[in-house]
């Protein structure tokens, strides 16, 4: 089928790439539907083995699809840049180019634009936009003006301006100049489409999808860092298979920083589920998605997993497609086997009703084929009423399901990210905290989360810091230290950094502030986060000496600044100490807001995170903590799920409808909360469904 197609050519660019990324050591992997090819894991552009797995080709490419396949690339996000110049260099400019993105008004945009062209000072905007959310516009308690609010709404929807897709490439064999209009994008090096993906899809277009992955840079710096402190060398799909220990860590859904598992619906999900072996991952992988929630299959499958209902599926002739997920379909690939088996379809028509199912624009083509399917069961015994069953969720899963071979892809990311937190923490946080922004938590709840399983954190400190986070000689051998990064201070950028890393040793904060030659604020911030301690100096004193200090030069003469020597002053408290290091590197090495209120929350009763798990069931508590995410999932009936920490650990709380909408500004804006609610345990998994919500307020 690839010779006859002309694809050869496209496989062979596609493995190149791969091959670049093998001799730059740039960790990379193919997923999606690509990992249905066996030509595609000979290559070496996928690590699933499809026969294994027994995928169905057909998703990744049949005789009737139109156009070339899709090869998405997941590559470390820190160096997905050298491979986009890779393919520049390779190809020349003249036949590569990335897709454009539309990128359309949504409410926080619309309030924002809305307001600043109606003339509204800066921090009003601000404060308006904040006021909106990705689902809709402010709701009636909300403080912003009609005209902006008219305005707004008159933006949704449409069009602001041209982006560059987060990863789709087009090569053309002719100019692409001659293709579509071409321009030079802002950063150095680039060129855009000023088509969209769907343009180039329609046009038949060559296009590959480089795709960064933070987590890929997390575990290969992990794997460095594990080689430098314990002489362990481990690569991506080398790992240790099937560690008991590992599964026992997830089946706790203590997955803080684990690749895909560490939402709040994962971590409820995981304590049910149970994994115990590799295809679990695939599974939980796959199950929080909204072609299994719509479908109706997440709460089948995981009473038939716990023996609670029969795994039996609806007819005979179901077993081979359904058979391995107890009879629920969890995978796209299950919904055309489904039609192969009980309607007779071929795989290139099973393919063609998934994209038929999945296009917004073709009613006739799935009236159609909706017809072809129920007859083709009817002829084969199957029941209407099972028919009909399978039709609703062969639709549900053709837009929204993922495919098996994509989950499995996942699931070696998952695998590997749990067993280097359960078996290197330290090394796992310290590179989850130098590839931030990635995941679903801030570095305070990474840094948090280490603690708690016995790392130790420490400051900022500048003799002793690198640029980034770094490990060093723990209190015992075998267990390294955390040192925080000099860039997690406010301000410090990564060539500052550098220089101040390059300078050592400095003998005080006169020495520093000379050589450096940082501005007042930098400084003020290294002081405020206390990275100037190692001069004997408290933070206080550091910011009185900060700003007499910042602006002098290495030909000033050392001890003439006046006023740098600081007079007593009070150490700060620990709750001071605490919000400067919140507020300087947006994390603490050493605390959590939350300990400073324990004694104040244990007056009132509240419960820590770490004893809910023996609370009983439906026993009314109070808890209070920070709030990590808020979430209200389309399919949850305007229910609010809020996540919470404490210095023990995470709460997941369920705010139904009419609890969460008369607090709306406490429920939706408040850093921190007081839940009064009832514990609600089922299959291991605790939450709190809330009763009542209040602000949560640290005092100074």
């Amino acid at each position: 089928m690839i010779e006859g197609r002309g694809l050869a050519g496209y496989f062979l660019i596609v493995h190149d790439l791969v091959e670049f990324c093998r001799r730059e050591d740039i960790w990379c992997q193919g997923r999606g539907s690509a990992a249905n090819s066996a030509v595609c894991y000979a290559l070496g552009i996928t690590s699933v083995d499809p026969l294994k797995y027994k995928l169905l080709f057909e998703r990744f490419l049949s005789t009737e699809r139109e156009g070339p396949p899709d090869i998405d690339l997941d590559i470390e996000h820190r160096r997905r840049e050298e491979v986009i110049q890779y393919v520049y260099r390779r190809y020349g400019r003249d036949h590569a180019a990335q897709v454009a993105n539309v990128i359309t008004y949504r409410p926080r945009l619309a309030l924002r634009d809305a307001a600043r062209v109606l003339g509204y000072p800066a921090g009003q905007v601000e404060a308006f936009a904040r006021q909106g959310d990705f689902r809709g516009m402010p709701g009636a308690d909300a403080v912003v003006p009609g005209d902006v609010l008219d305005l707004a709404g008159q933006l949704l929807g449409l069009p602001r301006h041209l982006g560059i897709h987060s990863g789709g490439m087009v090569l053309t064999e002719a100019p692409i100049g001659e293709v579509c209009p071409t321009e030079w994008a802002r950063m150095p090096g680039r060129s855009v489409l000023q088509w969209d993906k769907d343009s180039v899809a329609g046009a038949k277009l060559v296009k590959i999808d480089l795709l960064g992955l933070g987590m890929l840079s997390a575990l290969h710096d992990t794997c460095r860092l594990v080689e430098q402190h314990h002489g362990k060398r481990y690569a991506l799909h080398e790992l240790p298979k099937e560690d008991p220990a590992v599964y026992a860590m997830l089946c706790r859904a203590d997955t803080v920083g684990v690749f895909q598992v560490e939402s709040r619906a994962q971590m409820a999900t995981l304590p049910r589920l149970r994994p115990t072996e590799f295809y679990d991952l695939v599974v939980e992988v796959a199950l929080i998605r909204p072609g299994p929630i719509q479908g109706g299959s997440v709460h089948p499958y995981l009473r038939r997993r716990a023996k609670q209902e029969s795994a039996e599926c609806p007819h005979p002739l179901m077993e081979n497609a359904l058979g391995k997920t107890l009879g629920v379909p969890l995978f796209q690939e299950q919904m055309m086997q489904l039609a192969i088996d009980c309607a007779g379809f071929t795989p290139a028509e099973a393919d063609r009703l998934r994209q038929a199912m999945g296009s917004k624009r073709s009613l006739e083509r799935v009236a159609r084929l909706r017809e072809r399917l129920l007859a083709g069961m009817t002829e084969r015994g199957i029941p209407a009423e099972v028919a009909e069953d399978v039709y609703t969720k062969i639709e549900a899963f053709s837009s929204y399901g993922f495919p098996e071979s994509h989950a499995i892809s996942f699931a070696y990311l998952v695998y590997a990210s749990a067993w280097f937190k359960y078996h290197h923490p330290a090394a796992f946080t310290c590179a989850l905290l130098a590839n931030q922004p990635m995941g679903f938590y801030s570095p305070l709840s990474l840094v948090t989360d280490a603690r708690r399983h016995g790392v130790e954190v420490r400051g900022v400190d500048v003799n002793v810091s690198a640029a980034e986070p770094t490990l060093e000689p723990g209190p015992e051998q075998d267990s390294p230290a955390i040192r925080l990064g000099l860039t997690t201070v406010r301000g410090l950028g990564a060539p500052q950094a550098a220089a101040v890393v390059a300078g050592r040793p400095y003998e005080g904060l006169e020495d520093f502030a000379r050589r450096t030659g940082l501005a007042a604020p930098v400084l003020e911030a290294l002081a405020t986060a206390g990275a100037f301690d190692c001069f004997g100096l408290t933070r206080r004193q550091a910011l009185w000496s900060a700003g007499v200090l910042a602006g002098t030069d290495p030909d000033s003469i050392p001890g003439t600044a006046p006023g740098g020597q600081a007079p007593p002053l009070p150490a700060m408290t620990p709750v001071e100490q605490t919000i400067a290091d919140l507020w300087a590197t947006g994390t603490s090495a050493t605390s959590h807001p939350v300990q400073h209120l324990r004694g104040d929350l244990d007056h009132a009763g509240a419960v820590p995170a770490n004893e809910l798990g023996s609370v009983p069931h439906g026993t009314q508590v109070l808890v209070g903590g920070l709030v990590t995410h808020r979430q209200r999932p389309p399919t949850a009936g305007g229910v609010l799920f809020l996540s919470l920490e404490d210095e023990t650990g995470l709460i997941n709380v369920v705010c139904n409808r009419h609890v969460w909408e008369p607090q709306r500004r406490t429920a939706l804006d408040r850093a921190g909360l007081l839940v009064h609610g009832t514990v609600e345990r089922r299959h291991g998994a605790t939450n709190l469904v809330a009763t009542r919500l209040a602000p949560l307020r640290v005092a100074v």
